[in-house]
Formats: C-alpha cells, structure tokens, sequence
C-alpha cells in the first residue's frame, strides 16, 4: 500500500489555508441588511459580524413603549447575523468540502 505524499498533502493544506484567509477578507467587505418590524428598523452588518448601521424609522420611537423598539433592533440585529452566519458558512463550506478543520490549528497550520 503505497505511502501518503506528506509534502503534497500539506502544500494542499497550506493551499486551502490561504484560501480560507482570502474568503475571510472577502466576508469582511460584503454587507447585509435586515430589517424587523416591517422595515421600521434595518441593520448593516458586514460578512464578518460587525454592524455598520442601524437605521430606525421615526414612526418606530414610542416614549411610550419603548420595549417595543428594544424588540424590533434586537430582531433586526439577530436576523442579519443568521444571514451573515449563512453566508459565510456557505463560502468556507465550498472551500473545506464540509471537513472539519479545527484539528489543523494544533499542528501550527
């Protein structure tokens, strides 16, 4: 049984590496946008997770029932992070093929 080519094995890792670092980047200068109460409250947020914007609509500030407003941002804020979470899971998924690469940090890759 022949013998795993290591030098190959780990230019390739190496390879996906530097891919996964391009694709990380790429997530940070993609935005997306979500918005909770029928639009009353968008949120910005980039592909890596860090919220660019927060618009609220006049009409959505109740003194009265502040809560309410409380509810719509935290709404907004989840629901662009789900999507951003999607995204990038969908771009690295492509580039790992679904491997699990979280045991390549111990070996100082």
């Amino acid at each position: 049984m022949p013998q795993p080519n290591m030098n190959k094995m780990l230019q390739q890792v190496q390879k996906m590496q530097a891919d996964m670092i391009k694709a990380q980047e790429a997530l940070a200068n993609e935005t997306i946008e979500a918005s909770a109460g029928g639009g009353m409250v968008t949120v910005t947020i980039t592909g890596d997770l860090q919220v660019k914007d927060v618009v609220i609509a006049p009409d959505a500030i109740d003194p009265e029932d502040p809560e309410l407003l409380q509810d719509m941002v935290l709404a907004a804020v989840n629901e662009a992070i789900r999507q951003a979470q999607e995204l990038a899971a969908t771009r690295m998924g492509g580039l790992t093929g679904g491997m699990d690469l979280g045991a390549l940090g111990g070996l100082g890759l």
